[in-house]
């Protein structure tokens, strides 16, 4: 690439035979050698969004993957949504653009006023309703585009501006041309974990935005595990969104516009308000900012002083924990990638469990919650329900979708001593209508396509006694929920008072 290229990429540069003067850069795509640029069209005298390709035409891959962009972003040019900038105009070289220029490509679209989405998250994360409330309207674009049979290209945050209204806007159109409908959808999570975290969880990210923290297993770390004040389903739609595996990602746009749809109804109070900033464009002085809650440094020392002594405490009682439990599952091997099976030791009144009987009640060594996205549902609770106590429960989280819109089910695991064969399970619950399966696995954290189903049901208010079928000894029994109980108002949840394994004859 010439430097004369380079000289005219800068403000007050003049591109596309002229007719573009470049006002200020708000980005650019590595991923598709594109700079974005706010520049003003000379002839209709009216500010214009640039998403500009670079390359040498010589490069005929180059300039066929800008081709194949520009294509693609002509042919969006019939769709029209609050959520997208209009495509006004595609140029190609030799059909507006000089071939000496250097550039390959130029989309033209509509300029979006208000401000760059970098900006608004400056200085923090945004509350889980402000966050809701921005997304959905770029949400309803995907959906829409989608069943035009069209891609969008919604998957870098310097593409995306905040409209004076409070909305996000793809507002840098031009999809890159092995884009397909999958990266919109995993664009919209990451935009959402942008929001909620601050933090960008794809690759081709623009510099200096933190990247999203991952796990061992090399998954994207909850937004709720950083920010445990977060919606549960918020969180998990986030990051179900942004994976490709079969059991539990999130594939469409529309199953994440239902938890927006939902989160939004809840939250009464809203945490944007519109404010006048002081601007260098006269058209660009209204934008959208959050109320964060402050705190002065003495509630802050007050605050971290707390976090301290519970940090102490929950760290002792870990290790107590691992001390007492270590015994039972010396023998097990390590497996990674599998399912998070967080395990609470179940007993009355802290007595540890009795010997197994030849027949009859049998109690488990350890009973913790099952689940395959790595979200567990009140994991510290799961012992209660084989405590021998029905005053007291494990439950489910809130979710405003059923499964598997979120996560395939959860589920109880519980281990025995040694492996025992079972009659039947009871249940004592109150959630009437939840469907559970329960399924025989070969280790503490055995994939969920690797169990077997030994029996299932559907749970009535009080008791409900499982037969189960013929099966081999086992020291690992799962009680999966695929279904939970609606509770009104679009809530579901389950909730398990105890759980009475019978050791067969």
């Amino acid at each position: 690439m010439s430097s004369g290229v380079h000289a005219a990429l800068v403000p007050g540069g003049v591109i596309g035979n002229g007719r573009y003067r470049l006002l200020a850069k708000s980005g650019a795509d590595a991923r598709s050698n594109a700079e974005l640029w706010r520049a003003r069209d000379g002839q209709l005298n009216r500010d214009v969004a640039l998403t500009v390709l670079l390359g040498d035409l010589a490069d005929n891959d180059s300039a066929a993957r800008a081709r194949r962009t520009v294509e693609r972003a002509m042919h969006a040019a019939s769709f029209t949504h609050p959520g997208v900038s209009r495509v006004i105009d595609v140029l190609t070289p030799g059909t507006g653009i000089r071939p000496d220029e250097g550039i390959l490509g130029i989309v033209i679209a509509e300029w979006t006023q208000g401000t760059d989405l970098m900006d608004l998250i400056a200085e923090g994360p945004l509350p889980a309703g402000a966050a809701t409330r921005l997304l959905e309207p770029l949400g309803a674009a995907i959906e829409g585009a989608h069943h035009a049979g069209l891609v969008l290209g919604a998957d870098h945050p310097q593409r995306i501006r905040v409209t004076s209204d409070g909305r996000l806007r793809l507002a840098f159109p031009g999809p890159r041309p092995d884009a397909i409908a999958r990266d919109d959808v995993k664009g919209l999570g990451a935009i959402l974990y942008l929001l909620l975290t601050g933090r960008w969880a794809l690759p081709g990210g623009p510099q200096g935005v933190p990247v999203a923290p991952t796990g061992p297993d090399g998954s994207v770390v909850a937004p709720n595990a950083l920010h445990p004040y977060l919606p549960h389903d918020l969180s998990s739609v986030a990051v179900r969104s942004l994976e490709d595996t079969s059991v539990g990602g999130i594939r469409t746009s529309a199953a994440i516009l239902q938890v927006l749809d939902q989160i939004a109804a809840e939250e009464a109070q809203t945490s944007l308000i519109p404010a006048v900033a002081a601007s260098r464009d006269d058209d660009d002085q209204v934008v959208w900012t959050t109320q964060r809650p402050r705190q002065d440094k003495q509630q802050k020392k007050k605050l971290w002083i707390s976090v301290g002594v519970l940090a102490l405490a929950t760290l002792t009682v870990i290790v107590w924990l691992s001390v007492q439990i270590v015994g039972f599952f010396s023998d097990e091997p390590s497996k990674g990638g599998g399912p998070t099976v967080v395990i609470n030791q179940p007993g009355s009144n802290g007595q540890t469990a009795p010997p197994p009987a030849p027949a009859g009640p049998v109690q488990p060594a350890a009973i913790g919650v099952y689940d395959v996205t790595n979200q567990p549902d009140n994991p510290n609770q799961a012992s209660r329900a084989a405590d021998n106590n029905a005053t007291t429960f494990w439950r489910t989280d809130n979710y405003f979708q059923q499964f598997p819109t979120l996560k395939p089910g959860i589920g109880l695991m519980a281990s025995f001593a040694e492996p025992v064969k079972l009659a039947s399970i009871t249940i004592t619950s109150p959630s009437k209508g939840t469907h559970v399966e329960i399924r025989a696995a070969s280790a503490l954290d055995s994939p969920i396509e690797e169990t077997k189903v030994i029996g299932v049901a559907d749970l009535s208010d009080g008791q409900t006694q499982i037969q189960l079928n013929e099966h081999e000894p086992t020291a690992h029994v799962l009680i999966w929920i695929t279904q939970l109980t609606s509770t009104g108002g679009g809530k579901n949840q389950s909730e398990i008072r105890e759980i009475l394994y019978t050791r067969a004859q």
